[in-house]
């Protein structure tokens, strides 16, 4: 009952300086805060399971917009709910709410108008600048991540991917469809289970760096016209890069009017850094050479020309397969991922 008096003379003081700034105190200004109210369960995540997430804001300014993230089971924060819808807007009552795949954690950011956020980070923002306040939250309940499944190829080894994502289409990855054989071949396998495609990824546990990138493939010419093979390099951390992502993808993409192959260098949608090529029936050997560039403090992972596409197209077998592989469904790129 002693702190009642104390409290209340406080607030009276507070009262007279709101009008005369008679008690000599001034008011500290209240930074701008997140806090959530509605959390979405700790889960691996994926493109098919979306959950409600919501919570208010303190101090937000007009203008001012929410950005969300989740985090995956890797490691890795996935703006929210699409990429190409990547804001929440704040209501009246200072209240904002939305849905989110899955994750891990979970990041709400209140930033300014004009922020364009990543489509995934290794790490999030710090306040400052278009940040105006980030908040981090685990998702409820305990997530337990399965055991690495691990497959040697190639005198490298590989983790098999069991999580699922949306990147370039919905796809649910089951490790039973990656597999090597006992002549040492690497098998990708799109298989329906439960009435749901699955999909296969293997991603090297070590990174190898600038160099050539050689890839030998038995037949692609039986490859259904809407299923996608993808060699590809991925840099988690260089998300401003686009990740230093260059791919070589075996798709008609729905459309067998259309070639079967194409070599990207990121971001796709820049028409001179996607050149499409055939590949025929048979055995092929495709590759790719990332080098530094010449000037320091500049990167520069790829280069590609129609010359230079032709060029590594090649009928003579290579014998390493040194990249990341991804098979899975064909959508069109550009929609949300996780």
């Amino acid at each position: 009952m002693t702190l009642a008096p104390h409290w209340f003379a406080w607030s009276l003081c507070l009262a007279v300086v709101g009008l005369t700034a008679g008690c000599g105190l001034a008011s500290p200004a209240r930074a701008p805060s997140i806090e959530f109210t509605t959390l979405p369960p700790a889960a691996e995540g994926g493109s098919d399971r979306l959950a409600p997430i919501a919570g208010r804001v303190q101090g937000a300014r007009p203008g001012q917009k929410i950005v969300l993230f989740a985090k995956s089971g890797v490691g890795v924060w996935w703006v929210q709910p699409l990429t190409v819808q990547p804001f929440t807007a704040i209501e009246a009552d200072a209240t904002w709410k939305n849905t989110v795949h899955l994750g891990v954690e979970y990041a709400a950011l209140l930033v300014n108008d004009g922020y364009r956020p990543p489509a995934t980070t290794g790490t999030l923002p710090k306040p400052g600048g278009s940040v105006v306040a980030v908040a981090e939250v685990k998702g409820t309940g305990e997530f337990v991540r399965p055991p690495r499944r691990l497959i040697t190829f190639s005198g490298y080894e590989w983790e098999v991917r069991q999580q699922p994502s949306d990147r370039g289409g919905a796809n649910d990855y089951s490790p039973d469809n990656a597999w090597v054989d006992a002549e040492g071949s690497l098998h990708l396998k799109l298989a329906q289970r439960d009435g749901r495609w699955t999909s296969a990824e293997v991603i090297l546990t070590r990174t190898l760096g600038y160099g050539t990138y050689q890839f030998q493939l038995r037949d692609t010419s039986a490859l259904d016209p809407a299923a996608a093979l993808g060699m590809l390099t991925w840099d988690d951390g260089g998300a401003d890069q686009n990740h230093r992502e260059l791919d070589i993808e075996i798709s008609q993409w729905g459309d067998r009017s259309v070639p079967n192959a194409q070599y990207v260098v990121q971001p796709y949608y820049v028409p001179a850094n996607v050149v499409p090529m055939g590949t025929g029936a048979g055995a092929v050997s495709l590759g790719a050479r990332g080098r530094p560039a010449i000037r320091p403090g500049r990167h520069r992972a790829a280069r590609v020309s129609r010359r230079c596409a032709h060029a590594w197209q090649r009928t003579r077998p290579h014998q390493s397969l040194l990249l990341p592989l991804r098979a899975q469904p064909s959508e069109r790129r550009g929609r949300g991922r996780h």
